[in-house]
């Protein structure tokens, strides 16, 4: 089916030929309760070049896009930036009614091609180029940000850099740049996608972060593959980003806990009341109704983390221990956490709990604290204690 879909110019020889997923919500276990974009761009020089493509489904809406401004089997180059299926899902079909001349890739990226789709790619690294004609696309490995495969390249006649992954979000809109966008959304969701895509390789990030200047490039346009674009002040989403990448402790805390009967919800008031009574400002949830991808959000910005679940079966409650192994994989550095729980029999929960956390270099400074059945007044007093004891171990550790 044919769909009249229009491409946005966006620089002087760039075009925006992406799509808009308003609908999609979650994407591998990350909650996109604001839908995605898949960005991808037609640079319209002697060499006519798409720089990725999109998820499957919407392959026809890029063709579309890109015949609003030029026939497709005009395009002469195709760049694979990142290999994973949001941004490669479409390049099989694109490459048949496209027949580009040339396919490119990282030495990664080419090898990814061919083991999903049986496509041949030449391969480019750090300091190769390509001249489109008038400019010259030049290229930069970036693996593990946060494939293997990784690259971004940079149009030097716009002065472009197509960031793949990198300095993005995952926003879907109408609006094509992120000055258009509320400075608050833009931040909640850039932090978002920054601690559940990038976080466990935040090391890489802040290297890249500071090898921009080293690499020469005039940057007049960000242009990432998921949500609103940069132009002029980009320099807002990289701070951000080195932010997040330096993981320093914040003033700021979060209790997470899972409950069968109660007992275990009251223990976290009353750890929250704790801290809050130094002054720490304190987020509390029920995993029961909060994602995981939440979850690593609030870990990803707060000092101290606190888990809290009842026992069930020998074992930590089957949320908590979801929730925990998906923080554990993106590797939060710079936390003080806490354990506590509840019990009727056995008692495992919280000394699980912090097993995982002291796996994850999680500082304790505090012993686990766990009630039996229901948390005498003694137990809830302790608690809190342990809050006030929390808070100033950070503030202390803020230097405050």
């Amino acid at each position: 089916m044919k769909r009249n879909l229009k491409a946005e110019q966006v620089a002087p020889h760039i075009w925006a030929v992406g799509a808009v997923d308003w609908n999609v919500r979650n994407f591998h276990g990350y909650l996109t309760e604001r839908g995605s974009t898949y960005n991808a761009f037609l640079v319209m020089d002697e060499k006519i070049t798409l720089i990725d493509t999109v998820k499957a489904p919407f392959a026809d809406d890029l063709l579309a896009r890109i015949a609003s401004v030029v026939d497709p089997e005009k395009i002469d180059y195709v760049v694979s930036n990142h290999s994973e299926p949001d941004h490669s899902g479409a390049l099989p079909r694109i490459l048949e009614a496209v027949k580009p001349e040339k396919l490119f890739a990282s030495v990664a990226g080419a090898k990814t091609l061919k083991a999903y789709y049986g496509i041949d790619a030449e391969v480019v690294k750090t300091g190769d180029s390509i001249s489109l004609g008038k400019g010259k696309l030049a290229f930069v490995d970036t693996k593990m940000l946060h494939w293997p495969d990784s690259m971004v390249s940079y149009y030097d006649l716009d002065k472009a850099l197509f960031s793949q992954d990198a300095f993005g979000m995952h926003l879907a809109g109408s609006k094509l740049w992120a000055d258009e966008y509320d400075s608050g959304v833009l931040e909640q969701q850039a932090r978002k996608y920054f601690a559940n895509i990038l976080n466990v390789q935040a090391p890489k990030v802040a290297s890249l972060i500071e090898s921009l200047p080293s690499l020469g490039l005039e940057i007049e346009f960000m242009l990432p593959d998921h949500g609103p674009l940069w132009r002029g002040d980009w320099g807002w989403i990289v701070e951000l980003y080195r932010d997040c990448a330096l993981q320093k402790p914040r003033k700021r805390a979060f209790v997470a806990y899972a409950t069968m009967w109660n007992s275990t919800r009251i223990l976290a008031d009353a750890l929250a009341d704790g801290i809050r009574e130094r002054g720490i400002e304190v987020a509390v949830t029920d995993l029961s109704v909060s994602d995981r991808s939440a979850v690593m959000t609030e870990v990803a910005n707060s000092g101290i983390i606190a888990f809290g679940a009842p026992t069930m079966n020998n074992q930590m409650f089957p949320a908590m221990a979801d929730a925990l192994c998906y923080v554990k994989g993106l590797r939060p550095k710079n936390k003080l956490g806490f354990a506590f729980g509840s019990y009727g029999w056995s008692g495992e929960g919280a000394k699980q709990i912090a097993a995982e956390l002291e796996a994850m270099g999680v500082e304790q400074p505090v012993a686990p604290i766990q009630a039996k059945y229901m948390p005498t007044p003694e137990e809830l007093d302790a608690v809190r204690q342990a809050g006030v004891a929390l808070a100033d171990a950070l503030l202390a550790k803020l230097g405050n």
